[in-house]
Parts: C-alpha cells; sequence; structure tokens
C-alpha cells in the first residue's frame, strides 16, 4: 500500500468518524431519527460512495513515495494536505457549533434551532464547504482529472441538497432565515 492510500485512509478515518460518532450520539441524546428520507441526501450518499471508491482507485495507480517526486507533484502533495486538513477542521467546527440541530437530510416535521453563530456566522452551509474541500484535495492530491470531473457532480449535487435545506429552513424560520440568508454566504 503507497503512502497516498494510506494518507486517504487516515482522512477518512477522521473525517467519517467525526460524522457517524455525532450522528449516534446526537441519535441516542434525541432518541429520534436525524437521517431524513430526503432522496437528494440517499443520492449524494451514492454519489460520495462512487467518488471515493475511484478516489482509492486512482491512489492504489501512484507509484513510489513523495521522495521520488517531481516539484509539481510535491506542491500538488502539500496543496492537497492543506485542504484535506481544512476540510477536516471545518467539518469539526460544523458539527460542534450545530449542537442538537444537526440533522443528515431534511426531517420535515422535526423543528430546530437556527444556528448563526460560531462558524454559522461565516457560512451557512460550512459541512458542505467541508466536503467540497475534500473533494478537490483528494482531486489535487491525485492530480486526477476523474475526480475533476466528478467534483464538479458533486458540487451540482450539493448545491441540489443546499436549495433544499433553504426552502425547508425558510419554512421553519420565515423572515429570520431570510435575514440570516441575506448576512451570511451560502458557502463563502
Amino acid at each position: 500500500m503507497n503512502e497516498s492510500v494510506i494518507i486517504i485512509i487516515i482522512h477518512q478515518l477522521v473525517y467519517q468518524g467525526m460524522f457517524f460518532a455525532k450522528n449516534f450520539i446526537l441519535r441516542r441524546r434525541l432518541g429520534r431519527p436525524i437521517r431524513g428520507t430526503n432522496k437528494e441526501a440517499s443520492i449524494f450518499i451514492g454519489f460520495f460512495l462512487i467518488f471515493l471508491g475511484l478516489t482509492f482507485f486512482e491512489a492504489f495507480q501512484i507509484d513510489g513515495g513523495i521522495a521520488s517526486s517531481s516539484t509539481w507533484d510535491i506542491a500538488a502533495y502539500s496543496l492537497g494536505m492543506i485542504l484535506m486538513c481544512a476540510s477536516v477542521l471545518i467539518a469539526r467546527a460544523s458539527l460542534k457549533d450545530l449542537g442538537d440541530s444537526w440533522r443528515v437530510g431534511v426531517i420535515e416535521d422535526q423543528r430546530t434551532t437556527l444556528i448563526e453563530t460560531g462558524i454559522y456566522g461565516i457560512s451557512r452551509n460550512p459541512y458542505f464547504v467541508a466536503y467540497l474541500l475534500l473533494f478537490a484535495a483528494y482531486t489535487v492530491f491525485l492530480q486526477s482529472l476523474l475526480l475533476l470531473i466528478l467534483s464538479g457532480i458533486g458540487f451540482g449535487l450539493i448545491h441540489r441538497l443546499v436549495r433544499n435545506e433553504e426552502n425547508y429552513l425558510s419554512k421553519q424560520h420565515g423572515d429570520t432565515y431570510q435575514k440570516y440568508k441575506k448576512d451570511v454566504h451560502r458557502y463563502l
């Protein structure tokens, strides 16, 4: 197994570990589902699994390590590492700051508190920003045209999820959400 594969495995263990821990703890604490059944979320999950599988396929194709790489490869490696770290830090802040309002997809019959502070005072969708950084990180890290194309598709799917959540939050929080929407950027 080469070092690229190991780095991506470690990144995924941390990134997904935080996600699953948050879901498990919150589900137990609230005693009700925290995952919606909307098709957009299910499609994104399926897409992400395909993206991840192809990421590992691409990573396994790499020969040698960073020591045998060109200057361009070292720059891509370094930028990819920075983006991976940023994705983890933003995901962590998102999970923490959203608290008990965290949901995976929209659950129409549940009302949550609108969070406007912490990282949610900078971006209305920081967890999705973390996913976009993850896509960019793997694309740059592996210098893959295939992952670049898939990242574009991933952004489109994320944007659909965001629009769906915006409609839900607008119904749930009315004018408060409209003001928040005006004051804070959708992504960055």
